[in-house]
């Protein structure tokens, strides 16, 4: 039985409001979040909800990032206690749930990643994310290790943007652009002025309740706008992103 300390340094710079830059990962294949993994990024986002990524396909990219200086979080498809249980239990310890809309949705979130009497997640004694049973402290230090983030993309969750980011347990919240686009009427048109002045009073009521606020933004001048406006965790890119743009700009130089 290890003794080793079960400890989350993710949430921890989260928690202290350094920035931490992260990436996308949407390619569901373990080769090319491992060479994600090597890049030095603070945090790298494994997509269950837009990727087509599952357990099976998750674990062999957690074993990828082992030893990285990349955070691995995970995105649920959907704020579903059994889902986070088996997320937990192949080992991840910090969540990016989506299409939060109200407190209760919010308390449902942190319930389903906290062991009993603090939450409802379901007790396994022998799983990954405890070493198989191997680690003598983790019933004991889990619940205060694992991060929860929350995503704001609708008017729902605008509206209820206060008592959402007021819920104990919430670590972060996160906008997503896309989604808030379209449920604000300008599905494709996240740079909308509506949009953007949506995004700012999001970040600035998660400040006034003292959570870091974060968000995707793949384009450089929007990142470095959201970072100004004081979001702390970003998403610069994503591999799909990157990929894509590579191979067309490689096979321009040699075809046009």
């Amino acid at each position: 039985m290890s003794n080793q300390v079960i400890t989350n340094r993710f949430r921890q710079d989260l928690l202290a409001g350094k920035t931490v830059i992260g990436c996308w990962c949407a390619l569901s294949n373990p080769i090319s979040t491992e060479v994600l993994g090597l890049a030095g990024f603070d945090w790298l986002l494994l997509d269950g909800e837009h990727a087509p990524n599952d357990i099976t396909s998750f674990v062999p990219q957690l074993m990828a990032l082992k030893g990285s200086k990349s955070a691995p979080v995970v995105r649920p498809p959907t704020n579903e206690p059994v889902v986070i249980k088996r997320l937990l239990d192949i080992g991840f310890a910090n969540f990016l749930v989506p299409f939060v809309e109200t407190r209760e949705q919010a308390e449902r979130a942190v319930a389903s990643t906290r062991y009993p009497p603090a939450g409802i997640r379901g007790v396994s004694v022998s799983h990954r994310g405890n070493m198989f049973g191997t680690v003598a402290d983790y019933f004991a230090n889990s619940n205060d290790n694992i991060s929860v983030m929350v995503q704001i993309e609708s008017q729902q969750g605008v509206d209820n943007i206060d008592a959402i980011a007021a819920v104990d347990g919430i670590d972060g919240i996160f906008v997503g652009p896309s989604d808030l686009a379209a449920a604000l009427g300008h599905l494709g048109n996240a740079g909308h002025a509506d949009v953007q002045a949506a995004i700012k009073h999001i970040f600035d009521r998660a400040k006034a309740q003292g959570k870091p606020s974060g968000i995707l933004a793949p384009v450089e001048a929007d990142a470095r706008r959201y970072m100004e406006w004081g979001a702390t965790f970003v998403a610069v890119g994503s591999d799909l992103g990157v990929f894509r743009a590579g191979t067309q700009a490689l096979c321009d130089r040699f075809t046009k």
